[in-house]
């Protein structure tokens, strides 16, 4: 089983900057790709950014120019680097990995999520 844990969410002001972490841990043979999530209430939960092995990224129309993934494959870890941030951002924020466990299994594993709250 591989488990994913996000810290570094909270309150910030609009305008101001957060920096997401998402720690993957288990039976890890190989990541293929990381994303971010997040879902405000009452919504539909939307992607935010991806980041494949390679590299490569993709970003939501809404926070391109803003937001920046990044991954430490020594680490299994995942970063979002949220810069001016503004009210319609406020979410949970979810990370999301799948790829391959020791063994052959594939796996596809979700966070338990972390409130990013932006003021007015």
């Amino acid at each position: 089983q591989v488990q994913l844990v996000e810290s570094g969410g909270g309150l910030v002001q609009s305008g101001g900057s957060l920096r997401l972490s998402c720690a993957a841990s288990g039976s890890i043979f190989s990541i293929n790709t990381m994303g971010w999530y997040r879902q405000a209430p009452g919504e539909r939960r939307e992607l935010v950014a991806h980041i494949a092995t390679d590299g490569s990224t993709n970003y939501a129309d809404s926070v391109k120019g803003r937001f920046t993934i990044s991954r430490d494959n020594a680490k299994n870890a995942g970063y979002l680097q949220m810069n001016s941030l503004k009210p319609e951002d406020t979410a949970v924020y979810y990370c999301k990995a799948y790829g391959l466990e020791y063994g052959g299994t594939d796996f596809s594993s979700w966070g338990q999520g972390t409130q990013v709250t932006v003021s007015s």
